[in-house]
């Protein structure tokens, strides 16, 4: 008997039986998913992170805050997460703003509310998919766990 062969990874996945088989093609199936979320999440962060400090840096240098806005609505696809909030709360001012009758306070609430619609809306975006990886991370052991019991009850 050659035990090397009788072992090797691809001899015990063809010898499994099906329901073993089919445990491990989701497991594999799952994994592969679970990295290409992880991954692009981490280049997702990354790239919001760098967007995030160029905006502040111009947001605080003492610019004029027209031309920031201005260069927000042109430039709207590349722009980050802060950049797109600015441009929410800027855009809501100036149209308020032209209103005549309405108390400064209001004017200022009303960009507030709509700052906070676009900052859950990114919130949101940048949170995709990570209820998938917290299932997967909590019930792909357990999955294991009974493709393992399976193949060992049926060997």
């Amino acid at each position: 008997m050659n035990v090397s062969q009788d072992l090797s990874i691809l001899h015990l996945i063809l010898n499994a039986s099906a329901v073993v088989q089919a445990v491990m093609l989701l497991l594999a199936a799952v994994s592969f998913m679970s990295w290409y979320y992880i991954f692009r999440k981490w280049f997702a962060v990354k790239l919001a992170r760098t967007q995030t400090e160029q905006f502040e840096r111009d947001f605080w240098s003492g610019g004029d805050l027209n031309s920031l806005y201005q260069s927000a609505v042109n430039n709207r696809h590349g722009t980050g997460s802060m950049e797109r909030i600015f441009e929410s709360g800027f855009r809501e001012f100036n149209k308020l703003r032209s209103q005549k009758n309405l108390d400064p306070k209001d004017v200022i609430d009303g960009s507030r509310r709509a700052m906070r619609a676009t900052y859950q809306r990114e919130v949101d975006s940048i949170d995709a998919h990570l209820a998938f990886l917290a299932s997967v991370g909590s019930v792909s052991p357990y999955v294991g766990l009974f493709g393992t019991v399976w193949g060992i009850m049926h060997s």
